[in-house]
């Protein structure tokens, strides 16, 4: 399987990742366990979760996901086969405001590396902008982490533009540690604020892309053709405003190239994906063995140029 690089980083990736927002959500830590060792069996080796997942749970106040990918650490002796992401500052409870500052960084690196059960991060980043602490104060604060060897590298998530670009600026010339990956929102229906605000600055600055929500919260697995569909999942009521006359469009093309390469929906959404420029890994999740089988073949499906196209076409917005 073809590894990549993420960005300038000495970090060799196979090209997906998984996305740790289901465990202590719709995984619970045996079946999270069950389904690392999945992934990891089958040559993958990116995890990505953040210090809040999974908050959003009755009964869970955050900080599950890492606790049980620390347990599943620990207990399989994996830990120099994995790459592990995870992410910093969004707002974890109603007491507790996530911010970019220096006290705060230092406060939450350590809970986080006593959750994942390691003395390290490969891979740590801002989860929201935090407009009210200054840049060179975050980017001073990540430089302490990496001197420390808690942090291996940087990278950015739901920043504006505008704010990425100052943030790769100051630390080109003030000598600070530069993100070098960037999380979007981005997949075969969600295109058009990454194509045309962020794959300027991709290039420009070398990142490495790890797309969130790279199945359109399960739509582009082709699970949901209509409103009637949506009781299939915790998740359903998220994938209503993916059913109109483009969406539907989206899902006649990926049958047609689903049909042609004996592949699944969601194999072929991720491998187009994996096919445009400037992406690392595409982030996707699953909360079964089957389906951890089913996108890890991804990988393997090498679209060519006119099932790109016929996708891309499809999907124009």
């Amino acid at each position: 399987m073809e590894k990549r690089t993420l960005g300038s980083t000495n970090l060799s990736v196979a090209p997906l990742a998984f996305g740790g927002n289901v465990f202590g959500w719709t995984a619970d830590e045996a079946t999270s366990f069950t389904l690392l060792d999945a992934f990891v069996d089958a040559g993958f080796n990116l995890i990505d979760t953040a210090d809040t997942y999974s908050h959003w749970v009755p009964g869970n106040k955050g900080g599950e996901s890492e606790t049980i990918i620390g347990k599943w650490l620990k207990k399989s002796g994996k830990r120099d086969q994995v790459i592990i992401a995870t992410k910093l500052g969004s707002t974890q409870t109603p007491g507790r405001k996530g911010n970019l500052s220096r006290d705060y960084m230092q406060k939450t690196v350590e809970e986080s590396l006593q959750r994942l059960q390691t003395d390290y991060i490969d891979l740590y980043q801002s989860h929201y902008d935090d407009s009210q602490t200054p840049i060179e104060e975050t980017l001073a604060s990540f430089g302490d982490l990496i001197e420390a060897g808690k942090v291996g590298y940087i990278g950015a998530s739901n920043f504006s533009p505008e704010r990425l670009k100052q943030s790769l600026e100051i630390s080109k010339k003030e000598g600070f540690p530069s993100y070098k990956t960037l999380q979007p929102e981005y997949n075969l229906y969600d295109r058009e604020e990454y194509e045309t605000q962020y794959v300027p600055l991709v290039s420009e600055y070398g990142l490495s892309v790890i797309s969130y929500y790279s199945l359109a919260s399960g739509f582009l697995t082709g699970k949901y053709r209509s409103e009637a569909d949506l009781t299939k999942s915790q998740r359903g009521q998220g994938v209503k405003k993916y059913l109109n006359d483009r969406g539907q469009r989206i899902l006649k093309a990926l049958d047609e190239v689903a049909d042609q390469y004996n592949a699944t929906q969601a194999q072929v959404s991720l491998a187009w994906l994996m096919a445009q420029p400037g992406i690392g890994a595409p982030i996707a999740s699953a909360t079964s063995v089957k389906q951890v089988e089913d996108i890890t073949k991804a990988a393997d499906l090498n679209l060519d140029k006119a099932a790109v196209d016929k996708l891309t076409t499809a999907s124009a917005y």
